[in-house]
């Protein structure tokens, strides 16, 4: 049921973070507009306590939208948006940050994203071995 009710809560998100800005450019920008011929970038990242996305219960989730704009939920939309463009929407290429030390106490955190980077579908899921670990991977990204 877990499962059911995260994928019903991203598939949500996901839909208003990709038509809110699609309806809001097709009402709201002239027909000679360059922002109508990018492709939607549009993302739902979820954060939960436990080793894998099926088992947990997301205890934060926020939308990131890069195309048109940078926008959504997402506290540092921006600065996500350009990491995200830096490694062509592949969240698996977020390398850590250098000359970050964490501790090496195991409190597994789930990072998910489900959404769509330039018009192709992202789906992705990382367990982290710590809060601090995750936020050394992607510092504008994956903190939210």
């Amino acid at each position: 049921m877990r499962n059911t009710a995260r994928w019903a809560a991203t598939l949500a998100l996901t839909a208003a973070a990709v038509c809110a800005p699609l309806s809001h450019g097709a009402s709201a920008a002239p027909s000679g507009d360059a922002s109508a011929l990018h492709a939607p970038s549009a993302l739902v990242l979820t954060l939960g306590r436990g080793e894998s996305a099926a088992a947990v219960t997301p205890e934060r989730a926020v939308t990131l939208t890069c195309a048109p704009e940078a926008s959504g939920t997402h506290p540092a939309a921006a600065a996500a948006c350009g990491e995200l463009a830096e490694v062509g929407g592949d969240l698996r290429a977020l390398a850590a940050a250098e000359g970050v030390f964490c501790t090496r106490q195991y409190d597994p955190v789930v990072v998910t994203a489900d959404g769509v980077w330039q018009g192709r579908r992202v789906s992705y899921e990382r367990t982290f071995p710590n809060e601090c670990v995750m936020n050394a991977h992607g510092s504008g990204v994956l903190t939210f």
